[in-house]
């Protein structure tokens, strides 16, 4: 890809974007707000990625992504601040907001894209499937990691299929750390149980 004069190789933006992943998962294990750093500082090269290669669904999922990851770091302060008694707001908006731009700009996406092309189904369910798992992040409900593993898989599939290689490894290892991730929120919600 040529960026501002400058060939920058598909397997660069394929590793910078994969190591902030990596990152970012670690940090979201532990439910700390830095995750949202990390992982919207992977989209970019991301976002590269899929526009050099003309996956336009995946290329949007980015730009959604971005606004997963302000709504959520907001979010995620906001419920901070409530659960320490300090605030109240208006949950379905702010619930609600992202999600509503998010679709928009995925039926956007899907609306420039040919579905001729078989492989741009693939490129729906796993942008499809990503969606959902989003919504579910920013909530923090346990449900979104085995939804992020069906994510994966079918990302796999489209990652080999694209030559994408460092992509394509990553799913594994994302399904892999999703697994702890899942039976880690799975336990901090048996204890919110607990407690109540």
């Amino acid at each position: 890809m040529n960026l501002f004069g400058l060939t920058v190789p598909p397997l660069l933006l394929d590793l910078t974007g994969g190591a902030c992943v990596l990152v970012s998962l670690y940090f979201l294990w532990s439910k700390r707000a830095v995750y949202w750093h990390w992982s919207n500082l992977s989209l970019l090269p991301y976002f590269l990625l899929f526009l050099s290669g003309g996956q336009w669904m995946l290329a949007g999922l980015q730009v959604t992504y971005l606004l997963f990851g302000i709504h959520g770091l907001y979010l995620w302060h906001l419920e901070a601040r409530r659960a320490r008694g300090e605030i109240r707001f208006n949950e379905p908006l702010w619930y609600g907001v992202t999600w509503v731009a998010s679709l928009l700009i995925f039926a956007y996406t899907v609306a420039v894209t040919d579905f001729g092309a078989a492989w741009n189904w693939v490129q729906f369910a796993a942008v499809t499937l990503a969606l959902v798992a989003n919504f579910g992040t920013t909530r923090r409900w346990a449900w979104s990691w085995p939804v992020w593993i069906a994510v994966n898989a079918v990302q796999a599939v489209f990652f080999w299929h694209t030559g994408y290689w460092v992509l394509f490894a990553l799913q594994f290892v994302l399904a892999g750390m999703s697994v702890y991730g899942w039976r880690e929120w799975r336990r901090d919600e048996a204890r919110e149980v607990a407690f109540a």
